[in-house]
């Protein structure tokens, strides 16, 4: 098992999953360590080619009275074009694909190390740094898009109007820079590191486990890790929503004011 491996080399416990399994059984080979090192990558891709099938199925032909699957995934774009609207007005819905699809992969990457054999890979800073970079370069976009590059520029400036706001350019000019730059280090340090504690509570309660069946010599673990499912799905929900309120926030910021009224 990871979770014994990792505690008796001293490192961090966690759940294991099909790919850890097989570096411990076969370490040796090539193909395995290959998948070893870019198991975040894989993890991530899964869940995304998991999430796209899923909308491609319920929308190619969807039923005029939805029923199962299509009635959840209805219930979800509604719910979150609802909320993107409630923040941007009624133009936000063209943002909704956006936030949406968003939340959606994030939420499912943040629950999918609930599943045996499978990792959440939001738990890595290198999956929550990409995510944070595609909001950054999409904010920027849109900024540029919606004010056109000198209006853009002219927010960034703090938008200078009189002789004290050209003279205030040079100090508000980096704040601004150094503002936008420290948004998609907040958005993937929040969310990689909140993933991460409850990656290692799992493991933890996983070990405690074994340990409790190695006293009781049972051959099976006891359970408790599913002690803390309720929670983590909580966790995981909030954070997938405060990941995208926080994308939506600054997709706000860089709008026109007419637009949010």
């Amino acid at each position: 098992m990871a979770v014994e491996h990792a505690v008796a080399h001293g490192g961090i416990p966690e759940l294991p999953n099909v790919i850890t399994v097989l570096s411990d059984r076969w370490h040796d080979s090539p193909v395995v360590a290959f998948l070893h090192q870019w198991e975040n990558l894989i993890f991530a891709a899964l869940v995304g080619l998991t999430l796209s099938l899923a909308c491609w199925r319920y929308a190619r032909k969807p039923a005029v009275v939805p029923r199962g699957w299509q009635n959840l995934l209805e219930l979800l774009v509604e719910g979150i074009d609802r909320f993107v609207q409630s923040l941007l007005g009624h133009e936000g819905r063209r943002y909704t694909p956006f936030i949406g699809t968003l939340f959606l992969y994030i939420w499912l990457m943040n629950l999918a190390g609930l599943v045996p054999g499978v990792k959440s890979s939001t738990s890595n800073l290198n999956t929550t740094v990409g995510l944070a970079i595609v909001v950054f370069g999409y904010v920027q976009w849109i900024g540029i898009r919606a004010n056109g590059l000198r209006g853009y520029l002219d927010h960034l400036a703090g938008s200078p109007r009189d002789v004290a706001g050209w003279a205030l350019v040079p100090l508000m000019l980096p704040i601004h820079l150094l503002g936008e730059l420290v948004k998609p280090m907040s958005l993937s340090l929040r969310l990689g590191f909140n993933v991460f504690a409850e990656d290692v509570l799992l493991g933890v309660l996983a070990g405690l486990g074994l340990a409790f069946a190695a006293l009781l010599h049972s051959p099976v673990g006891v359970p408790l890790q599913a002690l803390v499912f309720p929670l983590v799905l909580i966790f995981s929900t909030v954070q997938a929503l405060v990941f995208s309120l926080l994308s939506t926030v600054y997709i706000a910021l860089m709008l026109p004011h007419k637009a949010h009224h």
